[in-house]
């Protein structure tokens, strides 16, 4: 019998799994479920002992003989503190120690309560990582548990070898013990280095050839990247390959840029029907709130994603299995050769789909300014794009390769995108485009105080008079008392303040307008000034629009 605590029958799981068979085992009161839990597994070896610094020593010395990792599992408060000097060895001699401490519930300390102190970074930099594992109550949390346990095991041997710690909150009720059998778990393995002619890596390929439903997602990257054209037909024919504006061009052939209008018409049925076995990730950060989605919610059998950190990124909630640690576009071209040349209906399906795909035609409005803009924008030349509406308005047209497109996507807020766009400006010699909401440009208008730019500076403001973002979030409802919170609505206009700082103005209130804005922004040639084209409308006609666009690609 074993405890009903769900992370602690995870740890069962996930110690096991990662080839940690011998396990030292303090006494204890808090720790007690653990201990009956991890006593009561056929694959363990325990040894029981008494003092804290004594165990941890032990273990250390059971570690270095064959170098294979060994954990020590204590009580909470003091007890873990006497494993300190064990810990500290284990990481200057490069030992794979895992330390296991119970811990009360976090709002229990500081409270007075017995054998209580903050435990999750006690050891600080003297262990690899240090994780404290939530009480599970929930799938979401379940998986947060999963994956933080998989990461401090996969850093034992990352880059070196190393102790890591793991806190375990344990609440009451402590010492029900009822549950008969463990779960089954997601184990995660990192490949560092990887050579696709090892041996050791031949089951890495087995299982990518097992597979016919692959599906490859490029994140964002600011870069431009040509495959070898070798490798270009066996991989555009083998995976549907997706990716969106600030993907830049890092991907062989021709992808679904235009994933949200792709999605946007299936139900529950279509997507599970499409959903991939095997998913390969790479790049940086990804802007669809539908592709998340689609895949949380239809997860692939395995997920992989390929970075030169090996770092992991389970941005889709639960599939992933596999962290590939090395130049993605390396590995893409070292795998392309590999695949068994059978034939699969999978990418056609995706690709037939989005060839259905129409370019939104739309009344006057914030999204018509952007197409405009993008449809007319000279190559080569850079597009920054601010966050918020301005990114998902950017995904619904198409971007000229020549592009490079830049966003503020590391934490996604809408400060300050206005001077990163002018320090890569500066130091650019083509014409730089920046798309920006008027909140994002009010609140970092004194980015136009420095007179660090120059003339290659062609800004398209969107301004509605508020934020339109909120309007279209769903079941949110507004009335006229929370929309003047909400949405910061407003009646400023950029003129003066861009005509004070040596701007050339444009204004549109309308589609004649718009068309003869547009076409001053995008000349081709840098002029004597920086160009601003303020674009005004309704934000509340602009949410409608938008809503009714994607209502009509489901007809």
């Amino acid at each position: 019998m074993y405890s009903t605590k769900r992370n602690i029958q995870q740890l069962a799981v996930l110690l096991r799994e990662h080839d940690i068979s011998q396990i030292v085992l303090c006494t204890g009161s808090r720790n007690i479920p653990l201990t009956q839990t991890l006593a009561r597994v056929a694959d363990y070896k325990c040894y029981p002992m008494t003092d804290e610094r004594s165990a941890g020593f032990y273990a250390l010395g059971l570690a270095l003989h064959g170098g294979h990792p060994v954990a020590v599992v204590c009580d909470g408060g003091s007890a873990l503190l006497n494993l300190h000097p064990a810990v500290a060895e284990a990481y200057y001699q490069q030992v794979p120690l895992v330390v296991i401490s119970a811990d009360r519930p976090a709002q229990w300390i500081g409270q007075m309560d017995g054998q209580t102190l903050p435990q999750g970074e006690v050891f600080k930099t003297l262990v690899k990582k240090s994780v404290t594992l939530p009480d599970v109550h929930t799938e979401e949390e379940a998986w947060h548990s999963n994956r933080l346990i998989n990461e401090a095991l996969m850093e034992l041997t990352h880059h070196g070898k190393g102790p890591v710690h793991i806190n375990v909150p344990i609440a009451e009720p402590l010492f029900d013990m009822s549950a008969t059998e463990l779960p089954q778990e997601r184990v995660m393995h990192r490949y560092e280095g990887l050579n696709m002619y090892n041996n050791d890596y031949q089951p890495l390929i087995e299982r990518l050839n097992r597979y016919r439903n692959r599906m490859v997602i490029a994140g964002q990257m600011s870069l431009i990247y040509l495959f070898d054209k070798k490798y270009v037909k066996q991989l555009g024919k083998q995976f549907v390959w997706i990716t969106e504006s600030i993907g830049n061009k890092t991907v062989p052939g021709t992808p679904i840029h235009h994933i949200d209008q792709v999605l946007y018409p299936m139900d529950k049925s279509t997507m599970a029907n499409m959903r991939p076995e095997l998913l390969i990730t790479y790049g940086g950060h990804i802007i669809s709130r539908r592709l998340k989605y689609f895949l949380r919610n239809n997860p692939p059998l395995e997920h992989w994603h390929v970075s030169k950190d090996g770092e992991v990124c389970d941005l889709y909630q639960g599939a992933l299995t596999t962290m590939i640690e090395m130049d993605p576009f390396e590995f893409l071209e070292k795998i392309a050769p590999l695949i068994e040349d059978v034939p699969s209906t999978y990418p056609r399906q995706w690709e037939q789909i989005a060839s259905g795909i129409r370019t939104p035609q739309l009344p006057f409005s914030e999204m018509t300014a952007v197409g405009e803009l993008l449809s007319h924008l000279p190559t080569p030349s850079a597009l920054h794009l601010a966050n918020s509406s301005t990114t998902h308005y950017a995904q619904l047209y198409d971007v000229a390769d020549e592009v490079e497109v830049l966003c503020n996507r590391g934490m996604s807020g809408t400060e300050g995108s206005l001077s990163t766009a002018l320090g890569y400006a500066t130091m650019d010699e083509k014409l730089n485009f920046v798309v920006i909401g008027d909140l994002s440009f009010f609140q970092d208008m004194n980015a136009l105080w420095n007179r660090n730019y120059g003339s290659n500076i062609r800004i398209l403001l969107l301004n509605n008079g508020g934020s339109e973002q909120v309007h279209t979030l769903p079941k949110v409802e507004l009335d006229e008392a929370s929309e003047r919170f909400l949405t910061a609505k407003h009646d400023a206009s950029a003129k003066a303040w861009a005509e004070d700082r040596g701007f050339k103005y444009l204004a549109a209130t309308n589609s004649e307008e718009l068309e003869a804005g547009i076409k001053e922004l995008t000349q081709p040639s840098i002029t004597r000034q920086p160009i601003l084209l303020e674009v005004f409308t309704d934000r509340a006609e602009d949410a409608k629009l938008l809503k009714e666009y994607y209502h009509s690609l489901k007809k």
